[in-house]
């Protein structure tokens, strides 16, 4: 099969990780007959040196025009450090979110056995934890109307939400949780703000039409604990765009580093597909960035498409390449022998195409070797 993917390197990091993403999918194409056709844009900080705006009316169209988009990271500290900035890299990303009606994020939050004890949190508090997030991604506060007064001394942000914003999500977060363990965990604030009675109302009418589903609500605060002591209870997070913003940032110490959590960002007609972290300019251009998240994002890309087995494929190179420790340093702390981006990148691709030679020693690829029988 031949597919277009739109491909968004982006800011700081974001290049690097891409790239072995593709690298991933290269391998998928080569071990499964596909044919991915790259289309490479423009968004962020690079976009407003390059054009002046952050989102150029030319990655719009590329996007529009691809099966699907791969994406990397936004933000740069010169924008990050100056408040008064009218022009923003993030202002690229939350536009094209709105242009594509990119309205559902899905962030899956997965304990690696592997990675256990690089977690903050106690191995049996975390063992077995597999839960997805579903964040609301093109309403509520970071899109309502905004005001500052003329004297710079008082400023709003207005939290807008209808009832058709919350049930084309809902719906998609009911239909995940029959494929899993069959609970829906809303996250809201209902106690005192309207928006959030509004999404309890509509949540708990929809959930009439899912009867093997249980329905538990949770406010935000008591959330937010509930992560860190007891996160194995949830299966799917159901939430408003700040509460998923926060929740889904917060579960990520759960893998034990950011550079292991995978997104999508869905709408009825694209998809977009980028690892949560941020630009990181400290590590841009020195080959030390984990490139994992990516990757995922990449398998999560396949999903999309329909090609399950093709993601089966990138998410057992993930699981091999950490079993194996051929991980960066943010994985590898306290570790002298951690690897680089595109070593890891490069192991993850030998994998997938590689796949039937079960006993190959595998860790010769992290020497730039090549692969011994």
């Amino acid at each position: 099969m031949k597919y277009t993917i739109a491909v968004i390197p982006g800011d700081g990091i974001g290049p690097e990780v891409v790239d072995q993403a593709k690298k991933a999918l290269d391998a998928v194409a080569e071990a499964y007959d596909h044919i991915f056709l790259y289309k490479e844009a423009l968004l962020g900080a690079c976009a407003i040196e390059k054009t002046g705006y952050p989102l150029p009316q030319e990655t719009i169209d590329i996007c529009r025009n691809s099966d699907a988009i791969l994406y990397g990271a936004i933000g740069d500290p010169k924008y990050d450090n100056d408040p008064s900035a009218r022009i923003r890299p993030e202002q690229g990303l939350l536009q094209l979110r709105k242009e594509l009606d990119l309205y559902c994020n899905v962030r899956p939050v997965k304990a690696y056995d592997n990675l256990i004890h690089n977690s903050p949190l106690k191995r049996e508090v975390i063992k077995g934890t597999d839960f997805l997030v579903y964040r609301e991604l093109t309403g509520g506060i970071y899109f309502g109307k905004k005001e500052v007064s003329a004297d710079g001394k008082m400023a709003s942000d207005v939290s807008v939400y209808t009832v058709d914003e919350i049930t084309r999500i809902t719906h998609l977060a009911f239909k995940a949780a029959q494929k899993r363990k069959k609970k829906v965990t809303l996250v809201d604030e209902s106690n005192v703000l309207e928006t959030s009675r509004l999404w309890r109302k509509t949540v708990t009418e929809i959930a009439k039409e899912y009867p093997e589903i249980t329905l538990e609500y949770l406010f935000v605060a008591n959330a937010t604990m509930q992560l860190i002591t007891n996160p194995k209870q949830f299966d799917v997070i159901l939430t408003e765009n700040l509460f998923g913003d926060i929740i889904s940032d917060e579960a990520s110490v759960i893998s034990g580093s950011k550079g292991l959590i995978a997104s999508s960002s869905i709408g009825e007609e694209n998809a977009l597909f980028e690892p949560i972290h941020g630009s990181y300019f400290e590590a841009k251009g020195k080959d030390l960035a984990n490139p994992l998240a990516s990757i995922l994002s990449a398998g999560m890309l396949l999903q999309h498409l329909g090609l399950n087995e093709e993601a089966d494929a990138i998410e057992r190179a993930v699981e091999k390449s950490l079993a194996l420790g051929i991980t960066t340093k943010d994985i590898k702390r306290k570790i002298q022998n951690a690897t680089t981006t595109s070593k890891v990148g490069d192991f993850i691709a030998d994998y997938i195409t590689n796949q039937d030679d079960s006993n190959m020693n595998f860790k010769n690829i992290h020497m730039g070797q090549s692969t011994i029988i």
